[in-house]
């Protein structure tokens, strides 16, 4: 699956529109590589997203299609 598309399903960021931009600009990082927006994603993959001040560190669990909004934190985990 897209980093993007992703970011979004998982509801780490709310838009996909504003995933991809945030990977456009350089402030995602896919193992410690930084990141375009079509990057493919699997699971054991660890992000790094900077917003502003705030990093964001999340390792995937597990990569699905859709998934309701309750259960999104199910598929990752928050590092730090």
């Amino acid at each position: 699956m897209r980093l993007d598309k992703y970011l979004k399903v998982a509801r780490v960021i709310k838009r996909r529109t504003v995933a991809n931009e945030i990977c456009d600009q350089g402030q995602a990082s896919v193992n410690g590589r930084v990141a375009k927006a079509g990057l493919e994603v699997k699971a054991g993959d660890k992000i790094e997203i900077t917003l502003g001040e705030r990093v964001i560190k999340i390792e995937i669990l597990e990569v699905k299609e859709s998934i309701a909004a309750k259960d999104a934190t199910t598929l990752y985990r928050i590092l730090e």
